[in-house]
Formats: C-alpha cells, sequence, structure tokens
C-alpha cells in the first residue's frame, strides 16, 4: 500500500501536536520560582511531647464525663502517629481493654474514603463531577425533583450535601445493611426533597450512598473492594474492614449505649449499599495513616507525587464548596469573640475563624459509635478519637486537645517567604522611592501611570522622603501570596509602609503602589 507524502507529513504533524499538548498537561511550565511555606521552627513538634500528658487527661476525662465504655486517640504529625492512648473497654462482656489497634466503626468519617475515590475516577477520565448522578445510575431520572425548572442532580451535588435531600439522621443509619436493590427501589420510588437541589447545605447519607453506587458501577467492582485496594492498602490500612464479621473478635470494638444508668449493647450493623456514607471500620493505628495523606497534601509543592490520589485533588477535597453557617459568637481558646464561617467540602467540614485559622474536620455517629478527626492543614498537625457509644463523637475533647498541643508546644502555621520576583521588586521599589529616576521606571505595568502620573509619583516620592528622612534601613519583605506584599523603610525621622502588587504577565510588573508615612 501506497501512502504519499502529504499524508504523512500531516500524520507526524498530529502527533507532535498531541505529544506536545501531553507535555503540557502533565508537566506544566511555570515563568516564575515557586516559594514553598515553611514551619519557621522545626523544633516546636518535638515540644509536643510535654503535652501528651496533659492530652491523655482531657481523653480521659472526656470518657468518664460521658459514660463511654471507651475512648482511643491519636495526634498525627511529620506525616506519623506521634502519640496514640486508650482507655476503657471495646469489650465489656469479655473485658477486653482498648487499644490503638482496636477497630472501631467510624461512621461517616467514612464519607471522605467515598468522595476521594470519586475524585480518583475523576482524575483518571472515568466521570466528571458535573455529570448527571442519572448518567451512571438510570433509575434517578425516576427520582423526581422539587420544582420544574430544578437542575438534574449531578456528582458534586451529592459530594456538598446540596442535591436537595432532606437530612436524614439517624433514618440513614438504620439502612446501612441495604442492599443495592433495594437502594435502588427507593430512588425509583421517588424521592422526598426538602430544598431545590443545587441550593442549599443540607446533611444527607442518602447522597454517600448514591455515591457508592456510582463507584461501583463505574469501576466494575463493589465500591468497598475499590476503595480498599486503590486508596487504603497502598498507603497502609491493611487492617481496616467493612464487615463486622471479618474483623477478628479480640480486636472489634463492641457499641453499647447509656441506657438507664448502665451500658446496653447495640446490636452491630452489617455492610450494605449504605456504608459509603458511614460503614468503615478502623484503628487509630490504620486511620492515621489517612490523616497524614490529608496533610502531606499541604503545601502545595513540586514534589514528586506519592500518594493514591493527588495532593491537589486533596486540598480539593478541603475547599468550602457549599456555604453551611456563620457562627457570630463564636469565641477563641481565649475566651474572645472570633466570628467563624463553616462550609462543606467533599466528604469534609470546613471551618475558618476569625485569626484565618483553616479546621478540616468530621465526625462520625452510628448505633454504638462516636468518633471525629480534625486538622488544621497550615500547622501540619491533627487529632483522631474514637468511642463505642452511641452518637458519642469526641469533639470536643478532639477540639480541646488540638489547641493544648498548639499552646503548649507554640506551634506556629507555616510561614510563606518571599518569592525571587518579590524580593525583586521590593527592592527596585526602595530604591526608586528613595531617588525618583526615570530610568528605573520600567518595573512598573502599563496601567501604573495611567492611573496616577510620573509627575505626581515623582512629587510623591519627594514628600515621603521628605518626612521620612534619610533611610537607615528597609525590611524584608512580608508576603501575602507569591506576587503580593510589603515592607517598610525606616527613616531618621518617620517610617514608610510599603504595600505592592504584581501583575500576571510574565516578568510580573509593579500594577498597584500604595505607600504610606506614619510616626
Amino acid at each position: 500500500m501506497k501512502t504519499s507524502t502529504p499524508i504523512i507529513f500531516a500524520l507526524l504533524t498530529f502527533l507532535a501536536c498531541t505529544s506536545n499538548r501531553s507535555e503540557k498537561a502533565d508537566d506544566p511550565k511555570s515563568v516564575q520560582t515557586y516559594s514553598i511555606p515553611k514551619f519557621v521552627d522545626s523544633l516546636a513538634f518535638q515540644k509536643m511531647n510535654d503535652a501528651f500528658p496533659v492530652i491523655e487527661k482531657i481523653y480521659r476525662d472526656q470518657m468518664e464525663k460521658n459514660h463511654f465504655p471507651s475512648i482511643a486517640f491519636g495526634v498525627i504529625a511529620n506525616g506519623q502517629l506521634v502519640y496514640s492512648g486508650s482507655f476503657g473497654k471495646s469489650n465489656l462482656k469479655d473485658s477486653l481493654p482498648a487499644s490503638n489497634k482496636s477497630l472501631y466503626r467510624i461512621a461517616s468519617m467514612s464519607k471522605s474514603f467515598t468522595a476521594m475515590a470519586i475524585l480518583k475516577l475523576r482524575d483518571e477520565g472515568k466521570l466528571n463531577l458535573l455529570d448527571p448522578v442519572s448518567k451512571y445510575i438510570p433509575e434517578v431520572i425516576s427520582a423526581g425533583a422539587l420544582t420544574t425548572d430544578a437542575p438534574p442532580i449531578n456528582i458534586q451535588h451529592l459530594l456538598t450535601m446540596s442535591a436537595g435531600f432532606p437530612e436524614d439522621n439517624p433514618w440513614g443509619d438504620r439502612q446501612l445493611a441495604d442492599t443495592d436493590q433495594e437502594l435502588l427501589q427507593l430512588i425509583s420510588l421517588g424521592i422526598s426533597f426538602s430544598n431545590v437541589g443545587g441550593t442549599t447545605f443540607e446533611y444527607s447519607n442518602l447522597g454517600f450512598a448514591l455515591l457508592g453506587k456510582i463507584i461501583t458501577n463505574i469501576s466494575g467492582m463493589p465500591y468497598q473492594k475499590y476503595i480498599t485496594e486503590n486508596i487504603m492498602k497502598p498507603i497502609g490500612m491493611n487492617d481496616s474492614k467493612w464487615e463486622h464479621s471479618e474483623v477478628p473478635k479480640d480486636k472489634l470494638a463492641l457499641g453499647y449505649r447509656w441506657e438507664d444508668d448502665t451500658w446496653k449493647e447495640e446490636a452491630l450493623l452489617h455492610d450494605g449499599a449504605y456504608g459509603a456514607m458511614g460503614g468503615l471500620i478502623c484503628s487509630i493505628e490504620d486511620f492515621s495513616k489517612y490523616v497524614s495523606l490529608h496533610l502531606d497534601a499541604w503545601p502545595p509543592r513540586n514534589s514528586e507525587e506519592t500518594g493514591p490520589v493527588k495532593r491537589s485533588s486533596i486540598r480539593e477535597m478541603h475547599q468550602p464548596w457549599r456555604f453551611n453557617n456563620l457562627f457570630s459568637d463564636a469565641k477563641n481558646r481565649m475566651g474572645e469573640s472570633c466570628p467563624t464561617v463553616s462550609g462543606y467540602g467533599y466528604g469534609f467540614g470546613w471551618r475558618k475563624d476569625c485569626e484565618g485559622t483553616v479546621r478540616i474536620s468530621h465526625s462520625g455517629g452510628l448505633p454504638g459509635f462516636g468518633s471525629e478527626w480534625r486538622i488544621y492543614p497550615a500547622y501540619g498537625v491533627g487529632v483522631v478519637s474514637f468511642s463505642n457509644r452511641t452518637y458519642g463523637a469526641p469533639s470536643a475533647a478532639n477540639a480541646i486537645a488540638l489547641d493544648t498541643l498548639i499552646k503548649m508546644a507554640g506551634l506556629k502555621p507555616r510561614s510563606l517567604p518571599p518569592s525571587e520576583i518579590l524580593n525583586q521588586r521590593k527592592n527596585e521599589i526602595a530604591k526608586i522611592l528613595q531617588s525618583w529616576d526615570e530610568q528605573h521606571t520600567n518595573i512598573f505595568a502599563e496601567n501604573f501611570f495611567l492611573d496616577l502620573s510620573k509627575e505626581k509619583w515623582n512629587t510623591t516620592a519627594e514628600k515621603i522622603m521628605t518626612e521620612a528622612g534619610n533611610i537607615v534601613s528597609v525590611s524584608q519583605v512580608v508576603p501575602e501570596n507569591q506576587l503580593r506584599g510589603s515592607f517598610s523603610m525606616v527613616g531618621v525621622k518617620k517610617t514608610i509602609h510599603v504595600f505592592f502588587t504584581l501583575t500576571p504577565e510574565a516578568g510580573a510588573l509593579v500594577q498597584q503602589l500604595d505607600v504610606e508615612v506614619k510616626e
């Protein structure tokens, strides 16, 4: 068969273009050097050791105050479980003491595993978060809608608890063992909606059960197996199970409720279609590896990917995709007013307080069990705890423990060093303010002198230098990000405070410059 030269040339050109597109997509190039946030005091984590006896007391007191048969907890930092403890009995009948290897049902803390599996499938090109759920579960078409103008329920709606389904605790807990057929039948008979989809956050176990079904249908295997093989085992979570009958009896924590001043054993629920919302059974030792995976996603950086899911996808899970609430009367650890906003990400709760501290967390509760974990990504630390009392989530103990660790060890969030271009422009700004020279005005963007003329800037520079006097020192630039920051110029009479912002173009130029003279 003869092939003409033009056809060969066209084919080679197509392959070359395809190769280039792939390279650009997989290996993005930057026009600047990235400055990575760092811990200024790397030894602070070692100081946490002094806090561990205090942390133990916090959890013991929580257990006794709330009638937990047992509590197990762990502190995670530097990519590992740095401390763990436990009190009480994981099995009252056989008098088995709890340990960091005891396996507790973690309830809704399972949701983030389901969300992570969805993002992994997304990253592999097998779904889009904006795909309608009916594309993968046709029965959803029969679910109906609250209004005729309601949007089709999509995958992101399920991830962010905004599909319009009603809050379904504790009804959803009792559906844990339902079969896929029962889940699909429920949908096919129509859903009672509390809100129009895509407008409002409302906690939904049903939504995550549907996400589990999507994972099953796309992967061709039960969602439990997909999550176990593709997320849990790659990070060493080898003891965690979905079905309690598969757990060795000497490791399984039994569940109890406190009633009539005594503990009464709760029947363990079997795994099923709703397990994607709350069926996972974990130990502190195993779960700490998962916490480390999430902490390791921060900060963004150029190092090699080592986890089962891309770091960017994990950070995506941590974003507040759906606004939830404003707590205007919230207080900080010192009891001072500190308003806080909250939202929901992908299988996570998100909070940011008045000081800018971000907390990622999720609790869990089922008949016989309560759990919670939380991380402060900027601080690189997290805690997790389990109890075996109905809806006994130790959230309060985790909050106190984490704040205590930070305070006693003097932990500080990562600090962002100035980028090379920010430092360069800072030095150039300091120089030009002291001696206005037309030769150096090429550091300014095209908008700069349209917003305020060169003549006016020349006059302004002369005025502030006269007020400040000769400059005796220039501070380091304090960055807000890679392209924005502030610094001070200390004069013999007064101090000049400078704030500047750079443009998005290559070679980032100064687009905004604010100067203020203070005593």
